[in-house]
Formats: structure tokens, C-alpha cells, sequence
């Protein structure tokens, strides 16, 4: 069996938990992750954690927040007026909307973090940032590439 190395795709069962043990995401019941590794497609700390692997090896790795999502941006929340969110909106903690960029090129997925009597705030920042993870990873396939 050969090690898994940039360039090659491989395939992964994993479950990712946050530092108090809690499921942010799994495979199980789903198909392997399929990636190429050293292109980014994945976090930094998982893309790192592989090569050297073979198929049928598990192992789980820390990652901490620099090498998953990053740390949280204080830039990423912004406050608008109430009034420039249309009525029909039900807002609430937590709820997920889509904002355009600056530039109106992109989607922006924001969450709602604060509601005042006079202004929304809502935090664009990934739902991870600031987290360091835990990921319990098995190969289950590798392409050479």
C-alpha cells in the first residue's frame, strides 16, 4: 500500500467534535469525504493530517482555530437599522440570512447575533471560527495521483 501524498484524492470517514466533545459534522451514514489533498479544499489541519496515511489507518488530530476556520473577526459583525430589513423577515437569535457583498459580486451567509429596539446585529464570521476541533479521520480510499 502506498502513503497518501499531495496530489493524490482520498476519501475519509470522519467525525469532527469541538473540544467539549460535542458533533459538529460526520460522514457516518453518508458517503467518504473525497478530496485532493494539499489543495485546499479542506482546513489547513485536516489537509495537513494526512499524507503519510494509508488506507484502513485511523487516527484522530487537534486542530487548533489558526489551521480550521480562523479566529473570530471583529469586522465580520455589522449592525443595521431595522428598518432596512424588509418586514417580512421574522427575526430572531440565530437565524441565517444572506447579505450581498460590498462589491454585490458575492452572497454573504450571516447570522443574527443581537436584536436592540433600533438596530440588527449580524455576525458573518463561519459558525466554527475561534473553535479549535477535533477530528477522528479513517482513510478509505487513495488515487495516486
Amino acid at each position: 500500500m502506498s502513503e497518501v501524498k499531495a496530489g493524490d484524492t482520498v476519501a475519509i470517514h470522519y467525525t469532527g467534535t469541538l473540544t467539549d466533545g460535542t458533533t459538529f459534522d460526520s460522514s457516518d451514514g453518508r458517503d467518504p469525504l473525497e478530496f485532493e489533498v494539499g489543495s485546499g479544499q479542506i482546513i489547513p489541519g485536516l489537509d495537513k493530517a494526512i499524507p503519510g496515511m494509508v488506507v484502513g489507518d485511523k487516527k484522530v488530530v487537534e486542530i487548533p482555530c489558526d489551521e480550521a476556520y480562523g479566529a473570530i473577526n471583529p469586522e465580520n459583525r455589522q449592525s443595521v437599522p431595522h428598518e432596512q430589513i424588509p418586514d417580512d423577515i421574522p427575526l430572531e437569535l440565530g437565524l441565517t440570512l444572506q447579505m450581498q457583498s460590498p462589491d454585490g459580486q458575492n452572497v454573504i451567509p450571516v447570522t443574527v447575533v443581537e436584536i436592540s429596539d433600533t438596530e440588527v446585529t449580524m455576525d458573518a464570521n463561519h459558525a466554527l471560527a475561534g473553535k479549535d476541533l477535533n477530528f477522528a479521520i479513517e482513510v478509505v480510499s487513495v488515487k495516486v495521483a
